[in-house]
């Protein structure tokens, strides 16, 4: 059994720009144990899964990190950190964390009708939020979804221009207007930086 100093339980749609990150940093000791993604649609399932991970990579670690935010969770993932031991990444998103968050704040005093795409999301935009809302079945749902949104702000982690070609098409099929606001993974960079050892 392959023993990691610390494992990250993260969000599935975290887990492909955490693992690029890992890398370029030669951070050879940390393990990614991406949980799925779909979770963010059942919020409640947040939680006891992290928990359940928590312990299951406590068989092979030192150290287990947590890189979620609470996601709706109305604190019961902190919770379960706390009575677990373990810490997370501050922040209430991805958004907060990606973009940090005074900047994320900014952003909603600007625009609060702002919808948020990472590049996950961008990604994956019809599976997700299209198909995944129902939109693709009950289009007459659209204006109770969408119809307080004014604009499109896409967090970029990685600039690539097939991700805003992707981005171009989401916010689009949602007829608003995008912004592109180049990220990066500092926040994600900084919270595993004193771990890196």
């Amino acid at each position: 059994m392959t023993t990691h100093r610390t494992s990250l339980i993260a969000c599935g749609a975290l887990a492909r720009e955490l693992k690029a990150l890992i890398a370029a940093n030669g951070w050879r000791h940390m393990e990614v144990r991406p949980l799925p993604a779909i979770l963010h649609n059942r919020p409640e399932r947040i939680a006891p899964a992290v928990r359940l991970a928590i312990r299951e990579a406590r068989e092979t670690s030192d150290r287990v990190l947590v890189l979620y935010g609470d996601c709706g969770t109305g604190g019961a993932l902190d919770r379960v950190l706390e009575e677990e031991g373990a810490e997370r990444i501050e922040g209430a998103h991805c958004y907060a964390f990606y973009a940090g968050d005074d900047v994320f704040d900014a952003m909603m005093e600007e625009e609060p009708g702002t919808f948020f795409l990472t590049d996950y999301l961008a990604r994956h935009f019809d599976r997700l939020v299209w198909r995944g809302l129902g939109l693709d079945r009950h289009p007459q749902l659209f204006d109770t979804y969408f119809g307080n949104y004014r604009r499109v702000v896409h967090l970029a982690q990685v600039p690539d221009p097939a991700m805003t070609v992707r981005a171009e098409a989401a916010a689009a099929r949602l007829g608003l207007p995008l912004v592109t606001r180049v990220t990066g993974l500092a926040g994600v960079a900084r919270f595993l930086a004193p771990h890196a050892r």
